[in-house]
């Protein structure tokens, strides 16, 4: 086969994979007025139904040369301030962050047919709540946050072993949270739900922050 024919091949394999949705639905009557409780409740759900890594999101910036960029990371907290995650703050998405502070976040659980996204301001949480997360991480990944200088180009992997020994021999059990790491948090103004359907007619609803706790939400043609 030549390399022609196995591309045709296999971009034909790929065109013609499908899937049918028809786990659930999503309806304005049995959905929350508050989007944070819908999310609540998926999540919840998500959960429960031992979905692989149920608290894995796609985070979305962009730089100052107006490419995106995306990752995924670990949602470690939320309520009504918005979404929390921590991460190194001089790596690729914390540069981004402190020039464009605006982002985008997607849940995709598979297993339930569902999607979430949500966008808004990014802000970093307080040294306080950095603080108690970081302390209740396992030791290895609180020195691997010293060991780690997230994003930079280096030689090979046993740079990060030879940092990760001496970091270990300096801290001992004890590592401080570094300057350079701690937590952001998306205040949404944006949330949008989806649920796949039969014939790829999916629910699909968008909640639009109007102030004080209000929500307009709409239904948008999938």
């Amino acid at each position: 086969m030549t390399v022609n024919n196995f591309y045709t091949h296999a971009m034909t394999s790929i065109a013609d994979l499908r899937k049918s949705y028809e786990r659930a639905e999503l309806n304005e009557d049995a959905s929350n007025p508050d989007p944070l409780q819908q999310f609540a409740k998926w999540l919840q759900e998500a959960i429960s139904s031992e979905v692989p890594e149920p608290n894995a999101m796609t985070l979305a910036t962009v730089a100052s040369n107006l490419r995106p960029s995306t990752r995924v990371v670990l949602i470690k907290g939320y309520d009504e301030r918005g979404i929390v995650w921590y991460t190194n703050y001089s790596s690729r998405k914390g540069q981004e962050l402190a020039g464009n502070p605006y982002a985008a976040l997607q849940f995709h659980w598979v297993e339930l047919e569902r999607v979430v996204r949500i966008e808004g301001l990014v802000e970093k949480v307080s040294e306080e709540e950095s603080d108690a997360y970081f302390h209740s991480r396992p030791i290895d990944s609180r020195i691997g946050a010293w060991a780690s200088p997230q994003s930079d180009v280096i030689a090979d992997r046993g740079i990060l072993v030879a940092n990760a020994a001496r970091f270990g021999a300096k801290f001992l059990l004890n590592p401080p949270r570094p300057p350079h790491w701690g937590g952001y948090r998306l205040k949404p103004d944006i949330w949008q739900f989806w649920q796949g359907r039969k014939s790829r007619l999916h629910d699909r609803l968008r909640y639009t922050s109007q102030g004080k706790g209000n929500w307009l939400r709409e239904r948008l043609a999938p």
